[in-house]
C-alpha cells in the first residue's frame, strides 16, 4: 500500500468521527474512547484470524495426549492474545442495526477481558450505549461497518498506522506532547538504538499510547527477529493518565508486546525500581514542568544521582511557608534516563532544546553528564514535528558503556533542522529514507562502513527496479556525496565529532550541548563563479534601485489623491 493509500484508508475511516460528531449524544473530546474501542476490535479480530489456523493445529496435534493445551493457551503464545466467539468482528457487524449492538460489544469487550488478564478493566464498554440514540438506533452500526472497511489482508504493521494516525488526531489539544509522539521521530531514535531482542528490558517513564514500545517490536521483527527473543523481550512503562493508560495497554496487547503499564506520576513513583536496571530507557516526557516537589524527590536515587535542579535565589519570610519546587523539570527526566540504565545499557529521549543549553544548576549536571562521557548523541530535531507541542524540540542518547571506550571525550551532534518531508502547511516528518540516512551517519561514527554499503545497495536495487528513480538517485547522492570515502567524517550544516577539551571544545562552549554550536552552517555552492556573482548582484542592486524609485512615486501619487478625495 502507497503513502497515498494509506493516507486515502485513514481519511476514509475518519468519517467515522464525523458520523458521532453528526449524531452520537457526546461531547467531541468523547469521540476518542469508543472509535479506539472499535479499531482494537476489528485490530484484534483480523490479527487472531492470521493465526487461527495455526492454533488450531497446534490444538489438533496434540488433543487427547499428556501434551494437550487449550486453545488460550496456544493462542497467547503465537499472537500475545486470546480472541473468544462473543468478540468476532464479523459476528457484531452483521448483526440487526438496533439498540442491541450496542449490548454485543459491551459483551465482546468483556469477554476479551476474561480471557486477558491483563486488559482487565481497560477496554471501553458501557460508552456504546451512547451510540445508539432513540432517534438514530443504526448509528453504531454505521461506525461499525466503516471500520468493516479496512481490507483483511491489511498487514498489521499497516493497521499500527492507521492507529497511531487516530491516536495523533485525538492527541491535538494535549500539552506538552504527553499523549502522543510522531512515528517517524521513534522510528529514527529506534534507529539509532538499535534495539536487539533476547532477555532485555525496556523502560518508558512517560509511555502515553505505548508507541515507542511498539515501534522497537516492529524494528526488531523487521530485523529478523526470532518469536522466542521477542518474548523474552519485556516492556514496562509508566503513564500518570488513566485513559492514556488503558490506550496503552490496548496498544501492547494488539503488537503482541510483552510487558506492564503502570499508572503513576513518575516524579513520585518507581514502581519497577529503576536505578540501574534496564537495557534500554526511551520517553518522550512532558517539557518544562515546574511544580515537582523538591521535598519528595531529593532523596531520589533516580534524580540526585546528578543533582537536583534548584533555585538559588534566596527565599523570603513571605516565602517560608510555601514547598519548595524544582525550577523546571527537564533535568529530573534526563537524569531519571542516566541512572535507569544497566552499565550496557542505552537510552534516547525527547527534549526542549531550552534544556541544552540551561544555565545555574541545570548546568552542574549536565557537566557532570558529560565529563562522565555517557552522553553519547544529540540530534536537533526540524520544528514543526509533532501534532501537540511547537516547543523546537532535541534528541539525547545515553550510552552507559561509552566511558570504558576511546570516545569517552567526544559527542557526536547532528543538526537535522534542515531534513524532512513536509506532510501538509503545518506539519513534518522523516521519511522512511531519511531515518535511513540520518541512522548511518550514526553507523559510520560506530565504524560500521558496511551498514552504508548495504544502504547504497538497497537503493540501487530500487533504482533498478521500481518507478521514481530520480528519488532513489537523490537518496544516493545525498550519501556519497556527504561520505565520499565511505567512512565517517565531519560535514559542514550536518555533523560533527567535537571534544570535551581543545579549541572550540564542549568545554569552550560552556558544556552547551546545542548542536548547531558545533556543526556550522553550510553555505550551498549555487555553481556560479566570483564575476557572475559580482554581475548577478549588481543587476539585482539596479532593480531593486528601481523598485524603491516606484516606491517613492506612488508614495507622492497616493498622498496627492487623498488630499484630492477630501478637497484639500
Amino acid at each position: 500500500m502507497t503513502d497515498l493509500e494509506l493516507k486515502q484508508l485513514e481519511e476514509q475511516l475518519w468519517h467515522s468521527a464525523d458520523l458521532l460528531r453528526a449524531g452520537a449524544h457526546m461531547s467531541a473530546t468523547s469521540y476518542g474512547e469508543p472509535i479506539l474501542g472499535l479499531i482494537f476490535l476489528r485490530y484484534a479480530d483480523i490479527r487472531y484470524k492470521q493465526f487461527k489456523e495455526e492454533i488450531k493445529a497446534e490444538y489438533n496435534k496434540y488433543a487427547g495426549t499428556r501434551m494437550e493445551r487449550t486453545l488460550k493457551e496456544i493462542a497467547i503464545e503465537k499472537c500475545g492474545f486470546f480472541l473468544p466467539e462473543e468478540a468476532y468482528f464479523d459476528d457484531i457487524n452483521d448483526a440487526p442495526d438496533d439498540a442491541n449492538k450496542a449490548t454485543l460489544v459491551k459483551n465482546a469487550m468483556i469477554a476479551i477481558e476474561r480471557e486477558n488478564e491483563t486488559m482487565a478493566g481497560v477496554l471501553p464498554k458501557d460508552v456504546y450505549g451512547q451510540l445508539v440514540p432513540e432517534e438514530e438506533p443504526g448509528l453504531l452500526s454505521n461506525v461499525i461497518r466503516v471500520f468493516k472497511d479496512i481490507p483483511e489482508d491489511i498487514s498489521i504493521d499497516l493497521f499500527g498506522k492507521i492507529y497511531e494516525y487516530f491516536l495523533g488526531n485525538f492527541a491535538s489539544g494535549k500539552d506538552g506532547g504527553e499523549f502522543y509522539t510522531p512515528a517517524s521521530v521513534v522510528q529514527y531514535m529506534i534507529e539509532v538504538l538499535q534495539p536487539t531482542p533476547g532477555n532485555k528490558q525496556f523502560l518508558d517513564p512517560a509511555c502515553g499510547s505505548g508507541g515507542m514500545f511498539v515501534q522497537a517490536a516492529r524494528y526488531m521483527h523487521n530485523h529478523n527477529a526470532s518469536d522466542e527473543g521477542l518474548m523474552n523481550f519485556r516492556c514496562y512503562g509508566v503513564e500518570k493518565d488513566p485513559d492514556t493508560n488503558k490506550i496503552a495497554k490496548m496498544n501492547l496487547l494488539l503488537n503482541n508486546v510483552r510487558g506492564e503499564i503502570t499508572e503513576a506520576n513518575s516524579f513520585y513513583a518507581d514502581p519497577y525500581d529503576a536505578v540501574g536496571r534496564f537495557d534500554y530507557v526511551m520517553a518522550n516526557p512532558p517539557f518544562n514542568v515546574d511544580e515537582v516537589n523538591y521535598e519528595r524527590v531529593k532523596e531520589d536515587t533516580r534524580f540526585n544521582t546528578y543533582g537536583i535542579p534548584r533555585n538559588k535565589t534566596k527565599s523570603t519570610k513571605k516565602d517560608s511557608d510555601k514547598k519548595e519546587t524544582v525550577p523546571n523539570a527537564n533535568y529530573l527526566w534526563i537524569s531519571y534516563f542516566a541512572s535507569a540504565l544497566n552499565k550496557n545499557g542505552k537510552a534516547a529521549l525527547v527534549m526542549a532544546n531550552s534544556a541544552s543549553d540551561a544555565g545555574k544548576s541545570e548546568l552542574e549536571i549536565r557537566t557532570k553528564m558529560i565529563e562522565e562521557g555517557i552522553i553519547s548523541q544529540m540530534v536537533t530535531l526540524p520544528s514543526n514535528m509533532f501534532n501537540t507541542v511547537t516547543l523546537p524540540a532535541t534528541l539525547w542518547f545515553f550510552d552507559k558503556n561509552k566511558p570504558y571506550t576511546s570516545k569517552k571525550d567526544e559527542i557526536l551532534f547532528i543538526d537535522a533542522r534542515n531534513v524532512f518531508t513536509q506532510v501538509d502547511r503545518a506539519h513534518r516528518k522523516f521519511s522512511e529514507e531519511q531515518i535511513k540516512n540520518l541512522g548511518i551517519i550514526t553507523r559510520l561514527y560506530e565504524g560500521d562502513t558496511r551498514a552504508l554499503q548495504d544502504l547504497l545497495n538497497e537503493y540501487k536495487n530500487y533504482l533498478n527496479t521500481q518507478e521514481n528513480k530520480e528519488y532513489w538517485q537523490e537518496q544516493i547522492d545525498w550519501l556519497n556525496e556527504r561520505f565520499p570515502d565511505g567512512v565517517y567524517q565531519d560535514v559542514i550544516g550536518l555533523c560533527k565529532v567535537a571534544k570535551i577539551d581543545g579549541e572550540d571544545g564542549i568545554k569552550d562552549q560552556d558544556y552547551s550541548l546545542n548542536a548547531g554550536r558545533y556543526v556550522g552552517v553550510a553555505i550551498e555552492d549555487d555553481g556560479m563563479t566570483k564575476e557572475e556573482f559580482k554581475d548577478t548582484m549588481l543587476s539585482l542592486n539596479d532593480e531593486l534601485s528601481k523598485l524603491n524609485e516606484e516606491a517613492k512615486q506612488l508614495e507622492v501619487q497616493i498622498a496627492l489623491n487623498i488630499k484630492g478625495l477630501f478637497g484639500e
